[in-house]
Order: structure tokens, then C-alpha cells, then sequence
């Protein structure tokens, strides 16, 4: 399975099934009680995932200034274009024995 978001742990998907239960709960019984749970999980679930982003983010910019101080300005610009465009795998053409371009690696890899 492909992580999209570095910082979801496993700490966060713990919270994800709370919050799936509570709504769960809250449609079995829709009592107002049962009403008021899953709006206090979801808001204690929304604030942990926005401070669990904030705090990745945080030293990844840290990292980035540590780069900066250390005058490595490739691996610098290398971690700017990973945050702005997130991971992109690199296509590579691949030959044939004739010369022609038979496929990238990727779809190779995939055979």
C-alpha cells in the first residue's frame, strides 16, 4: 500500500477507527448522547492529525535549513521539489535489440 502522508502512523490510524466507531455507534443509536461522542472524536481526532502534520512539516524544514547552513544546495533543491511536487518516479527508456524503443522500466519491471 502506497503512503501518500509520511506523518499518518500507526498512532493515527488508531484514531481513525475511534472516530469510524463513534460514527458507527451514533447510526445505531442516534440518542443525543451518542450524538455529542462522535463530534468530540472527530474534533480530538482532526486536531491530532492537523498537530501530527504540523510537527512533520516543522522538520522538514529544519532539515531544509541544515542543508542551507551546510552549503548543499543539490539535496536542498532535491527536498523543495519533493515537498512541492511529492514523489514522482523517474521513467527511463529501455531499447531493443534493434534499437527501437521497446518500453520504459517501469512497465518491464511490471512483466
Amino acid at each position: 500500500m502506497k503512503q501518500h502522508k509520511p506523518w499518518f502512523d500507526e498512532e493515527c490510524l488508531g484514531i481513525l477507527d475511534q472516530r469510524k466507531q463513534g460514527k458507527m455507534q451514533w447510526i445505531r443509536d442516534p440518542s443525543q448522547s451518542n450524538a455529542d461522542n462522535p463530534n468530540n472524536v472527530r474534533r480530538d481526532a482532526s486536531r491530532h492529525f492537523r498537530n501530527k502534520k504540523k510537527a512533520y512539516l516543522r522538520a522538514k524544514f529544519e532539515e531544509l535549513e541544515t542543508k542551507i547552513k551546510i552549503n548543499n544546495i543539490r539535496d536542498l533543491y532535491r527536498g523543495i521539489n519533493d515537498m512541492k511536487k511529492g514523489y514522482q518516479p523517474r521513467t527511463m527508456v529501455v531499447k531493443n535489440e534493434k534499437g527501437d524503443l521497446d518500453a520504459d522500466s517501469h512497465t518491464i519491471m511490471a512483466r
